[in-house]
């Protein structure tokens, strides 16, 4: 069982040179229930990478405090499996080698690390291009390899942030798919950051939308279309009307962004 508990997190960065400090997210608290598919919406600076790299433990709350099944989280751990938008693949290392990178640092012996590595390329469909370098792989390939990177450890929860944001529709479409079906298969515990409002409905279980900076969690919306999830569902009445109304909950905050605000 795995439950995130963000308890009145709050980040503040210091001025530059003197200047005033900025407040990158007010006091929040949220509770990520196991299995939760929870997506976090908002306009451009709002705050949602800082609080992914908070749970993430990349960075460290000004107050507050993060916790993963009871226990403080006060730097990395192969607990939580992140994926970045940028490929952060080591360049030099084959895409089975990627994969197993985590598992390598835990001391896993080679036999199971070649097993379980062998099980992760064949759910994402790159078990062909296993010795491969990353250099020799499109965008969409090189995610599947980060997301295949991070599951292998087994985490308790996955990060993601804004992982198909420089993928092309079709691909980011596919993607989308690929992760849905892990998920359900997996039950993992999943935040996922992202500026699509589609994407947000279609993956999640709950949508969190995000004011404009200094960044708080304005709405929590419960997406209940049923699982499995077809891409059929974008086109129906229910999904609509979420879209709009996410779409207003998000348009209200990129103007005051945009403003100043």
């Amino acid at each position: 069982m795995s439950k995130l508990l963000i308890e009145n997190v709050s980040r503040v960065f210091p001025g530059v040179r003197g200047g005033l400090p900025t407040r990158a997210l007010e006091p929040t608290t949220i509770t990520v229930g196991d299995n939760d598919f929870v997506t976090i919406l908002g306009p451009s600076g709002c705050g949602k990478s800082t609080l992914l790299r908070l749970v993430a433990g990349l960075d460290t709350p000004t107050a507050g405090e993060v916790l993963l099944d009871g226990k403080p989280v006060t730097r990395p751990g192969p607990d939580r499996g992140m994926v970045f938008q940028s490929y952060t693949l080591f360049p030099w290392l084959t895409v089975a080698d990627n994969v197993a990178f985590g598992l390598r640092e835990k001391g896993v012996a080679a036999s199971e690390r070649t097993g379980i590595v062998a099980e992760w390329l064949t759910r994402v469909g790159l078990t062909s291009f296993a010795n491969h370098y990353p250099k020799q792989l499109s965008g969409g390939m090189q995610q599947r390899t980060a997301i295949a990177r991070a599951l292998a450890n087994d985490p308790a929860i996955l990060l993601l942030d804004e992982p198909f944001g420089a993928l092309d529709n079709q691909t980011r479409a596919l993607m989308q798919e690929l992760l849905l079906g892990i998920w359900e298969r997996e039950r993992k515990t999943v935040l996922f950051v992202t500026h699509d409002i589609e994407e947000a409905i279609f993956l999640a279980t709950r949508v969190l939308v995000m004011s404009a900076r200094p960044g708080r969690i304005k709405a929590d919306v419960p997406i209940a279309l049923p699982y499995p999830r077809h891409y059929t569902v974008k086109t129906s009445p229910e999904f609509s009307a979420l879209k709009a109304r996410l779409t207003e909950e998000i348009r209200v905050e990129a103007v005051l962004a945009a403003e100043g605000h």
